[in-house]
């Protein structure tokens, strides 16, 4: 097969079979393809698209080019999340441990973040002795014995991915639907899931802004693994707005705490419940979402949620006393708050925006070299559509710094108000099962 045969097959608009994908994923992780023939067929994949079977067979290609995690010695249906990301997304520290307390194993691969706050391991790494290096062995018998681990990102998974999306950042093809659900997924599946609960956001602090284009990616994405043998369901979920109300390490570790008790906010428990009842379906706990929904309540109501939280981080060298004695987490050593200039309604938060208030405070990281301070970070004191008064604060920065006048313009121009009274946006747009 010649290159340059397939990319002229894709740019007019024709549809490569499963052996080409394979050629071209091959040859291209072991050097054999260049970078300038991938980024035209990149592009021609850009605007001609692909369609359900070769986002699948190119899925798999990805999978095959490196290492997969065999997570066979795990008793049960091992059931995976996955985020498209956000701010304040608090949702797999909660997770985790909610859905393990009602039986469902929760073999979780997780890596650290560029962007906003830290990724799921920094958060974890708030509590202080947490750690992820373990072995295989170890994080098999984990999962077996407490039901749920986190581990490590493997060096040599999907490198074919690595390459592609490196590849795809510098050339202009990011946002392409097939390119960017056959990544998700080969990390995914790569990782051993049986099956795969999908939270696809949309709003300003989303990768896709765009709802139909959330709801396009979604039903690629299901497509894709249940076209691969992979139970998927996808929720197309709000992020206009920051969800629930902390923005930063440390202090997203006490809000998922005060979740699992169920004292936490309205739309991060709304939302891990909605997630959590497909999980427990998916693994075959529950014959209904609303089956499932009231396991898991009744979970956090009798503290078997907290108790697995506080075995899983113990057994992973954790110091599990952060969850009774939060004030163990890093703690910040000045709170400031941002007063309304005026009264009136809060009828934007810019999501995106304050994030980036966040990773000045040292929430994030700019760069992948950067290091995070895991004290820091913001806390919302009102939403879109909630009443605020004049002077009335709208956050409270944690801060290690005393100059935060930058960090409370870029909230000020970011957290908008109105004289008129503003529904808040629905958390949930969609549920998607089939792609």
């Amino acid at each position: 097969m010649r290159m340059v045969d397939l990319i002229e097959k894709k740019r007019d608009g024709h549809d490569l079979t499963t052996e080409e994908i394979q050629h071209i994923i091959k040859e291209y992780t072991n050097g054999q393809i260049p970078d300038y023939q991938m980024s035209a067929l990149t592009m021609a994949i850009f605007f001609k698209g692909m369609d359900q079977r070769e986002r699948a067979d190119l899925t798999m290609a990805m999978v095959e080019s490196g290492d997969q995690i065999d997570l066979s010695a795990i008793d049960g249906i091992k059931v995976d999340k996955h985020s498209t990301g956000g701010v304040g997304d608090t949702t797999t520290l909660v997770l985790g441990p909610l859905v393990a307390a009602v039986g469902v194993p929760v073999a979780k691969m997780s890596g650290r973040g560029l962007g906003h706050t830290g990724g799921t391991i920094d958060k974890l790494e708030a509590v202080k002795g947490f750690h992820v290096e373990i072995e295989n062995d170890e994080f098999i018998r984990l999962v077996n014995e407490n039901k749920v681990a986190v581990i490590g990102q493997s060096g040599n998974l999907t490198p074919a991915d690595k390459s592609l999306y490196a590849l795809r950042d510098v050339t202009a093809t990011v946002n392409s639907i097939p390119l960017i659900a056959s990544s998700i997924m080969s990390k995914k599946i790569a990782a051993g899931a049986d099956a795969i609960v999908l939270d696809v956001k949309t709003g300003a602090g989303a990768f896709m802004k765009d709802l139909n284009d959330s709801e396009e990616l979604a039903r690629a994405m299901v497509s894709i693994g249940n076209n691969v043998g992979r139970n998927t369901m996808a929720v197309i979920s709000d992020m206009s707005q920051p969800l629930g109300y902390m923005i930063g390490n440390a202090l997203e570790v006490k809000e998922a705490i005060d979740t699992l008790k169920g004292e936490g906010p309205e739309d991060l428990t709304e939302l891990c419940l909605t997630l959590g009842s497909f999980m427990v379906v998916l693994a075959k706990k529950a014959s209904t979402p609303q089956e499932a929904r009231e396991m898991l309540k009744k979970a956090m109501e009798d503290g078997s949620a907290l108790e697995t939280f506080k075995l899983f981080l113990s057994s992973q060298g954790g110091d599990a006393s952060v969850v009774d004695h939060p004030e163990n987490l890093p703690q910040a050593a000045y709170k400031f708050d941002l007063p309304a200039k005026e009264a009136g309604y809060v009828s934007e938060i810019i999501a995106d925006e304050v994030g980036t208030a966040a990773m000045w405070l040292g929430a994030g990281r700019a760069t992948k070299d950067s290091v995070i301070d895991l004290a820091v970070g913001l806390e919302l004191k009102k939403k879109i559509g909630e009443r605020v008064e004049e002077g009335e604060s709208l956050v409270t920065i944690y801060a290690n710094q005393e100059d935060v006048e930058e960090v409370k313009a870029k909230l000020y121009e970011s957290i908008l108000l109105s004289k008129d009274k503003v529904e808040a946006p629905p958390l949930i747009y969609k549920e998607i099962t089939e792609g």
